[in-house]
């Protein structure tokens, strides 16, 4: 976080990223923002963030705390995450509020690169007399990042996919016989639930699904709503009885089947109140055509928690966007033992993937390793 040298606070664009990150699980598909009002001596007059789908955005919301605090914000300075908004959608247009204020000034952390949104919103501020400046390095890089999934979906129309995994230390992620409870420990399992809880979609094959019969909610955090459950899986083989189809009340369940999966497979898990979409290809092709369904429907983000061949079909097909690595302090060995991705992989090591970005932190008696291998 930058911080003001004078002062040792956090910057007012630092802190607007902050207020930001409070939106995380309760947005999408909105973007997270954040914005912080600063009078001409330097004083806070107003914050605010964008909180939930449908509330204030975060320019509004920062003028009403103003308002609340009894502070007049014109000829202030506003400091927001993201270009305000000139459009109208569940709220009104931010840069009609920012005018009627009197903000004498803008500055803003990143672009929206949405059709709907990109450039109008600085261009009608400095048309009504507004003065707006574009943050720079460390805070512009933080804002961009902060938005990644809003970033892709709007200018793919699919979602970022973060791929989680535990891995042991000589990159297994389960024994030759399948077993993988627990490798990571407590604290990063944890951590992963966090994860679930912010993202729209958590998506696994049906190897994953049949192996651990798992649930994929977000359990013991504070989760405003449950991701959506995807389940790659070419011949319908989910069971009805699967704590997944169990609890498709609870959180949504979507199938992603082939064109070779029974008919009356697919019937039965669509009357047990399962999302079943037929969608082309294999591998790659179909992993495209489900992100597109996806997308479509709003989804932003899909955290994918395996396994090898769902994960070296989504390498093939290029959208593995980001990696998120708990190595744990255990060695497996063995030759059968599970890899964390499978699929065609590179035939050289001169043509593999290289990392954007690569950042290591403790989590509990692990390691966690975050990869960037594409920036939006």
């Amino acid at each position: 976080m930058s911080r003001n040298v004078a002062t040792g606070q956090p910057t007012p664009m630092s802190r607007a990223l902050e207020l930001a990150a409070g939106g995380r699980g309760a947005v999408s598909p909105n973007p997270l923002v954040g914005a912080v009002i600063v009078a001409p001596g330097g004083e806070t007059l107003g914050e605010g963030h964008h909180a939930e789908l449908g509330g204030l955005h975060a320019e509004t919301a920062a003028l009403a705390d103003a308002r609340e605090r009894g502070a007049d914000p014109a000829g202030a300075t506003m400091f927001v995450t993201l270009e305000p908004c000139a459009h109208e959608g569940r709220q009104p247009p931010c840069t009609d509020a920012i005018l009627a204020a009197g903000i004498a000034r803008v500055v803003v952390g990143s672009d929206d690169p949405s059709a709907k949104a990109s450039g109008r919103g600085p261009g009608i501020l400095r048309d009504g007399g507004v003065e707006v400046a574009w943050a720079e390095g460390g805070e512009a890089a933080a804002a961009r990042l902060l938005n990644q999934p809003f970033r892709k979906h709007a200018r793919t129309g699919r979602p970022l996919v973060a791929l989680k995994a535990a891995l042991s230390l000589d990159g297994r992620t389960a024994t030759a016989t399948g077993d993988s409870k627990w490798i990571s420990g407590e604290e990063s399992r944890e951590r992963v639930h966090r994860w679930r809880a912010e993202s729209d979609a958590v998506a696994v094959g049906i190897d994953t699904a049949l192996g651990d019969d798992a649930l994929l909610t977000a359990r013991g955090v504070d989760a405003r709503r449950q991701p959506r459950r995807v389940v790659f899986d070419s011949t319908a083989r989910l069971p009805l009885g699967s704590q997944l189809v169990r609890t498709v009340a609870e959180a949504e369940v979507v199938v992603i089947a082939g064109p070779e999966a029974p008919r009356e497979r697919l019937a039965a898990l669509a009357d047990a109140g399962v999302s079943v979409h037929v969608c082309p290809g294999e591998g790659p092709e179909r992993v495209g055509a489900a992100l597109d369904l996806l997308g479509e429907q709003g989804v932003t983000s899909v955290l994918l928690e395996g396994g090898a061949t769902l994960a070296g079909a989504f390498r093939d097909a290029g959208e593995l966007d980001e990696m998120r690595l708990f190595y744990a302090p255990l060695v497996l060995g063995g030759d059968d033992a599970r890899p964390l991705i499978g699929g065609a992989g590179s035939e050289r090591v001169d043509g593999a993937e290289r990392a954007l970005a690569v950042s290591w932190e403790p989590s509990g008696v692990d390691m966690l390793a975050r990869v960037r291998l594409r920036e939006w």
